[in-house]
């Protein structure tokens, strides 16, 4: 038996998705709301929780999560929810669906890795149309691009991320209508802070749908991702969709907070006033540009990335070093939002560090 005669050879040459451990380090690499739900909302939680059916099968399209959420996140009349294991899940089955011959996906760079791999993992052309030195689009080469790929699948992650800018709406607006024969993806994954939202304006672009998650809202551990938008192509979608992705504790976790958002929203609150005080801090330090965003990390740039990044790593505080993942990003590192001790301490080893 030989693996290399049976695995892909595209998928042999790939690496896996990196996780690092961060076991015994403050944890500000990956986006995560830093706080936990108070203690009544835990105990109330867990008797819900205690209820579920677990040696039952999750229903595959839950009828009052669904209702719950389309209500609480503004779901406009007509439009359709689908559910995914993540917004991760959801991007692999417009991926499954898509993969026809010719088929293309179009992002700007740098832009979200699973844009990409997942096109990858499909067999689908992915163009990666770079941004320009100030992380805004560069329109003439995304008009370029899909005008060469009719019906391509076009990503616009909003704010974007690694960046955390939001691209200027007149221009998404340009792509939208540039690209009327294809599909548009609005990925709103850090929506809670940047405050804007498409999701209103489905009713007026047919091809646009738009995809968020739960997980930067501060449930990131029941991986509960969704996708609006018109019925003509949630249920093509739907087909490609596992049978029973989103499990029992998760929806019936994901109902319970929904009606508690008002705690999430404060949490959100707080992380949004946070990153002005910690852009701030991180902007005084000698060497260290910050630049502008709307969603709950900061994209810097140090004079060398990779030292800078060492330096935090010993003294236990984990940040993601984006300065290889483009030539745009280069000695740039992210640091997610945490609370005001947790980002005390970051900005404290960051300035030993540089």
């Amino acid at each position: 038996m030989s693996v290399d005669q049976v695995i892909r050879p595209d998928v042999l040459a790939m690496s896996t998705y990196p996780v690092p451990d961060a076991s015994g380090l403050l944890k500000l690499d990956a986006m995560e709301n830093p706080y936990g739900l108070p203690e009544a909302l835990r105990t109330a939680l867990g008797h819900r929780l205690a209820e579920v059916a677990l040696n039952r099968y999750p229903a595959p399209r839950p009828a009052a999560l669904l209702a719950k959420l389309s209500h609480a996140m503004g779901v406009p009349a007509g439009a359709k929810l689908l559910l995914g294991n993540g917004s991760d899940e959801i991007i692999s089955m417009i991926a499954a669906a898509t993969a026809r011959p010719g088929a293309a996906v179009i992002a700007p760079m740098p832009g979200f890795v699973m844009y990409e791999m997942s096109s990858r993992f499909a067999g689908i052309e992915f163009v990666g149309v770079p941004l320009k030195a100030d992380f805004s689009l560069d329109m003439p080469a995304m008009l370029n691009a899909i005008a060469a790929r009719p019906g391509a699948v076009v990503y616009l992650a909003y704010p974007n991320n690694p960046t955390g800018n939001l691209f200027a709406d007149d221009e998404i607006e340009t792509l939208v209508r540039a690209a009327s024969g294809g599909l548009v993806v609005i990925d709103e994954a850090y929506q809670p802070f940047a405050g804007k939202t498409w999701m209103p304006r489905l009713v007026d672009f047919p091809n646009v749908v738009v995809m968020r998650t739960v997980s930067k809202l501060g449930l990131a551990g029941i991986r509960l991702g969704y996708l609006a938008g018109s019925a003509e192509w949630l249920d093509q979608f739907d087909k490609v969709r596992p049978p029973y992705n989103v499990n029992v504790l998760t929806q019936a976790c994901g109902e319970f907070m929904l009606d508690h958002l008002d705690v999430l929203d404060a949490q959100a609150a707080e992380l949004r006033a946070e990153r002005s005080r910690l852009a701030a801090a991180v902007a005084a330090l000698p060497g260290v540009s910050v630049y502008p965003s709307d969603a709950n990390f900061l994209l810097v740039r140090v004079p060398d990335a990779d030292k800078t990044f060492a330096g935090l790593l010993a003294r236990k505080v984990l940040i993601k070093n984006v300065g290889k993942m483009h030539v745009l990003l280069a000695n740039c590192l992210r640091l997610t939002v945490g609370t005001p001790t947790e980002n005390a301490a970051m900005v404290e080893a960051l300035a030993a560090s540089l």
